[in-house]
């Protein structure tokens, strides 16, 4: 029987090169504030967590965290690493529930439920390569031959640079394409024009034949998405993702039963309970957690079961491997997201930067090996050079 050893957390934080955002770049919440500041600066991911679980006989888990790392960090070194030390990983659902229940205090959302999360993906890694088996297979197996992926960038910005952007992603094969608008309550009138210009650029480019979605990352409002949604039902999309703040889940709710766009969200969702309450109310048409938010694959595995009696399909934020293999062994996840690799902007890239393994899509498809141990991932040193590690 193997027992947890040893539990290391890591801050990986990027000095390397960054791109610069333009202005307008993507809405968020933080566009409503009258402060002229970079609103999208608590929005970026320039560190990422990363924590090792090392059992007696050597095997060694990795999991990983993007929101907050020096937090997530500092709760699993105070609160979660007692808890599990001396454990078996094998009993990884009271394990789960033990991390849930001693920290449900001020846990059970945001902070403490993302350590949860690092820690859970660690506890599925080492059981996977103690079975030698990918994880996909341990929640079930193979639901599809291999798994569709939306490309998800197409930031704001000058209409010619957007459309050679969309154009370039169509050339490698993709089908289904993902964008962001840059203008919200604020910007009135001249800001709606501006964001149904995008869109009437985009779908331009990719023809009718295609998939479309639109994110808003919580940056209009209500009343502003009421104004914009008849304005972009004639574009077709298949979902308008996280148009008000995650806690306006009654507003979620009303725009959903215009039924007019699909409305999606939940990256910002953190509990089973919290997606009940989104699913009682018909608030979104998707559900988007994410693995390393949500409470790991533990609880994401409870979120997919839960969708499904509801008949709400599950596309789990941001791709990446912790996500991959619940798509992978879930009918109810028909697709994935993914991020393309490029120099380091908002953040999301980090991943490559930081892990070898990731898959990479072939004409709008990425494959998961049945040879794979675990999560299928190790940490890089291609880069460390440009990252400052706090351990």
């Amino acid at each position: 029987m193997s027992r947890i050893k040893e539990i290391r957390t890591s801050v990986y934080q990027w000095k390397g090169k960054t791109t610069p955002p333009q202005k307008n770049f993507c809405t968020n919440a933080s566009d409503l504030l009258y402060e002229k500041s970079d609103a999208m600066g608590s929005f970026r991911f320039h560190e990422w967590l990363v924590c090792e679980i090392e059992t007696d006989n050597g095997v060694v888990g990795i999991g990983n965290a993007a929101l907050a790392p020096q937090l997530v960090k500092k709760t699993i070194d105070m609160y979660l690493k007692p808890l599990i030390l001396g454990e078996d990983p094998f009993d990884s659902a009271y394990l789960w529930e033990k991390m849930y229940r001693r920290t449900l205090a001020w846990g059970r959302k945001g902070i403490g439920m993302t350590a949860i999360s690092a820690i859970d993906i660690a506890i599925w890694d080492i059981i996977g390569k103690l079975t030698k088996k990918p994880i996909f297979k341990l929640l079930g197996g193979r639901t599809k031959e291999k798994i569709p992926v939306y490309v998800s960038k197409l930031y704001s910005q000058p209409i010619k640079d957007l459309q050679k952007e969309a154009e370039a992603y169509k050339k490698q094969g993709f089908k289904m394409y993902k964008m962001r608008f840059g203008w919200g309550p604020k910007d009135g009138p001249d800001g709606i024009k501006k964001n149904i210009e995008l869109v009437k650029a985009v779908r331009e480019v990719i023809g009718e034949n295609s998939d479309l979605m639109l994110e808003c990352y919580m940056g209009w409002n209500l009343d502003y998405t009421k104004r914009m949604i008849p304005q972009l039902v004639k574009f077709n999309p298949r979902w308008l993702e996280e148009p008000v703040i995650a806690d306006d889940i009654h507003g979620y709710a009303e725009l959903n039963n215009m039924n007019a766009i699909p409305i999606s969200g939940g990256e910002h969702e953190f509990s089973l309970f919290g997606f009940k309450q989104l699913l009682d109310l018909k608030a979104v048409s998707y559900i988007q957690y994410d693995t390393n938010r949500v409470g790991g694959i533990t609880a994401a595995q409870k979120i997919n079961a839960l969708a499904e009696a509801y008949q709400v399909p599950v596309v789990p934020h941001a791709g990446q491997m912790h996500n991959y293999h619940l798509t992978m062994a879930n009918f109810n996840c028909p697709i994935s997201e993914f991020f393309p690799v490029n120099d380091v902007e908002i953040g999301n890239e980090l991943f490559y930067y930081i892990f070898d393994g990731e898959p990479v899509p072939d004409k709008g498809y990425i494959n998961l090996s049945d040879e794979i141990n675990g999560l299928g991932v190790s940490l890089s040193k291609k880069h460390l050079k440009d990252f400052n590690i706090i351990s």
